[in-house]
């Protein structure tokens, strides 16, 4: 799967949350400064080309569906950071996300909560 820029990720979310939708719908997910259809239609012809985003065909309409689900394209991305800034080290990572971010300690005792559960389902 090939990166996508800021704008093409803001496209695909308001896609990830229709389902599906004509050029117009997809717009119309935009609250504030919609972008041109021009605009918004180059940016879905890039992501058709990288194979993330696929269309059925209207007569002269097309109506475009995501063709990566949210969650396995965040996971993939998630695996690259760990990769590329933390040698794939889950530990790198959790040492740097505790002590660099400016989390609350109910937020990283939450964190604890959740790390917990996790090894405790996959202990049974």
């Amino acid at each position: 799967m090939k990166n996508i820029s800021e704008k093409e990720l803001e496209l695909l979310n308001h896609l990830w949350n229709l389902k599906e939708g004509f050029l117009k719908e997809i717009i119309d997910c935009y609250e504030v400064n919609k972008p041109a259809y021009t605009t918004v239609s180059t940016m879905l012809n890039r992501l058709i080309a990288k194979d993330i985003v696929g269309f059925k065909t209207y007569g002269r309409d097309k109506k475009y569906y995501p063709l990566v689900k949210k969650q396995t394209y965040f996971k993939r991305q998630f695996n690259q950071t760990m990769n590329r800034f933390f040698n794939n080290s889950p530990s790198q990572f959790a040492s740097f996300f505790t002590k660099e971010s400016d989390l609350t300690l109910e937020q990283l005792e939450e964190l604890r909560s959740l790390v917990d559960n996790e090894i405790i389902k996959r202990k049974k």
